[in-house]
């Protein structure tokens, strides 16, 4: 039996992957799927629907696997950057995943993930809180600073991330990525 719905996902990350979400129409996706485009109807609302999904699952996928190539017994700021360089790298080689920085699309993901119950999804909160305990008890980052604290510093880059377009795009995964790398080390500067 076939699949119709998973015929259009996939076509639709194909045509994403290989275009871009601008220079992808539903006749694309549908033609390619073998289907009319009254059937992508019945499965997705619009482009940007398919869209949204296609992004949260290519998204899920990269950032595991980051997740699995890292070394999480390496130093912490060293363990950090190397996550920051590897998704910003991935964001900047992966179309479906460069359009983040997309002024057409990136407000309906930022809402996606703005969202209460997908606020852990953020890229580094999952990651970071069983890392952040397991460092501090082995006195590599402060203890000074409580937990909450320190997942508010991060949860802080999840607001500038919202506001990139403000702080200007170009500049922003390089900000981001400073930014990282100057709370780390704030935050293993363990003699204050």
């Amino acid at each position: 039996m076939v699949n119709k719905e998973a015929d259009i996902f996939r076509a639709g990350r194909e045509l994403f992957y290989s275009k871009g979400f601008k220079d992808t129409s539903v006749s694309d996706i549908t033609k390619l799927a073998g289907v009319g485009v009254g059937t992508f109807y019945n499965y997705y609302s619009s482009k940007e629907k398919i869209f949204l999904d296609i992004y949260i699952k290519e998204n899920d996928k990269i950032k595991k696997f980051i997740t699995e190539s890292l070394n999480l017994n390496d130093d912490p700021v060293k363990l950090i950057k190397e996550f920051m360089a590897q998704s910003i790298n991935a964001m900047n080689t992966n179309l479906i995943l460069k359009e983040w920085y997309n002024r057409d699309v990136f407000s309906e993901l930022e809402q996606y993930y703005q969202e209460d119950d997908r606020k852990n999804d953020y890229f580094l909160h999952g990651l970071c809180i069983e890392l952040f305990k397991k460092w501090k008890a082995e006195g590599l980052i402060r203890d000074d600073i409580s937990d909450e604290l320190i997942l508010g510093l991060f949860n802080s880059l999840m607001y500038l991330d919202t506001h990139k377009e403000e702080i200007k795009i170009s500049h922003f995964p390089q900000m981001i990525q400073l930014l990282v790398e100057f709370i780390m080390k704030g935050l293993t500067d363990c003699q204050k």
